[in-house]
């Protein structure tokens, strides 16, 4: 393992940053991952976003018994957000390697280790994202593989950094803390956007366009469903909301790629208008962003034979 290490070399530092946000139930379960983790140089950085239950004292009755065993940085501050938390916790960390955690999931062993294999072997790439096993509230298998069983997704497209960018695009299937990324990576992508909800699909994006995007098929997390998550899911107002934030982020970074991808975000951009139009009830908004989102689709896939011809040519 480590391969790309000279001999002799010190392991890279992995922080593994953990928004903490009304988690009371599961937060020390994700510490304790993080512990019991096998790989050997790693921090925890965690931030209490403005907690409303235990999840505070929770985090710091942990700390004080498990300070000795592995170096935490522990803050407690007045709600700011996900974004806002994540870029915060970017900016106390201080390993090379970031792994970004999830307050209610928790690693799975051996996930570390792997991932930071693939990233010493793969300079070129600035993050690598895993699978997850997907859990139930009290830690019980539910599925094997979010991917494919929760999201149903093609995992042979991660093989390929083009098929890395249509699934990333139009499949949108990671979930759970998932990803290690290379602290250089955020200078380059400006870390995350505290001015949208939900940032995940954003920051995959502009990763994507790098090409910067690795994959290990291996369950690197267990990522938990439970009542919090599942409710704000459910209520067609946050639906709406979040379905919004997600259209203007695919029209406004479609311009970071080259076609086919440019076409294939813009049509991505009416599929969610149509989603839109179908929880407001508006069934003429439905019929006009899905005809434009097949029209897009076709003239994408026409785009990507048609460049797949010259480079065979070339």
């Amino acid at each position: 393992m480590h391969d790309a290490l000279p001999p002799g070399s010190p392991m890279p530092l992995v922080s593994v940053l953990v928004p903490a946000y009304n988690h009371e139930r599961f937060v020390e379960r994700c510490l304790d991952s993080v512990l019991e983790d096998p790989y050997p140089a790693k921090e925890i950085v965690i931030i209490d976003d403005g907690s409303t239950d235990g999840t505070g004292r929770r985090i710091a009755a942990w700390t004080a018994r498990h300070g000795n065993d592995i170096p935490v940085e522990y803050v407690r501050r007045a709600n700011k957000g996900v974004a806002a938390t994540l870029n915060e916790l970017a900016a106390r960390a201080r390993g090379d390697f970031l792994r970004l955690g999830a307050s209610d999931d928790y690693l799975l062993p051996g996930g570390l280790d792997a991932q930071v294999d693939y990233l010493l072997g793969h300079p070129d790439k600035w993050a690598v994202v895993g699978d997850s096993e997907v859990v139930d509230q009290d830690g019980r298998r539910l599925y094997d593989s979010g991917m494919r069983d929760l999201h149903h997704a093609d995992k042979s497209l991660y093989a390929t950094d083009d098929g890395i960018r249509r699934a990333v695009i139009s499949q949108w299937a990671i979930g759970g803390p998932v990803t290690l990324v290379r602290r250089r990576a955020l200078e380059t992508v400006a870390g995350w956007s505290e001015s949208l909800r939900i940032d995940d699909w954003d920051f995959f994006l502009r990763l994507a366009a790098h090409d910067a995007i690795g994959f290990i098929d291996q369950n690197v997390c267990a990522y938990r469903i439970h009542t919090s998550n599942l409710s704000r899911t459910r209520d067609p107002r946050l639906r709406v909301h979040h379905l919004m934030e997600a259209r203007d982020v695919a029209i406004r970074r479609s311009a970071m790629f080259e076609e086919p991808y440019r076409t294939l975000l813009l049509a991505q951009s009416h599929y969610i208008g149509a989603k839109i139009g179908f929880l407001e009830r508006r069934v003429c908004a439905v019929t006009v962003h899905m005809a434009a989102y097949a029209l897009m689709l076709l003239m994408s896939r026409t785009r990507r034979r048609v460049a797949h011809h010259v480079l065979e040519r070339a």
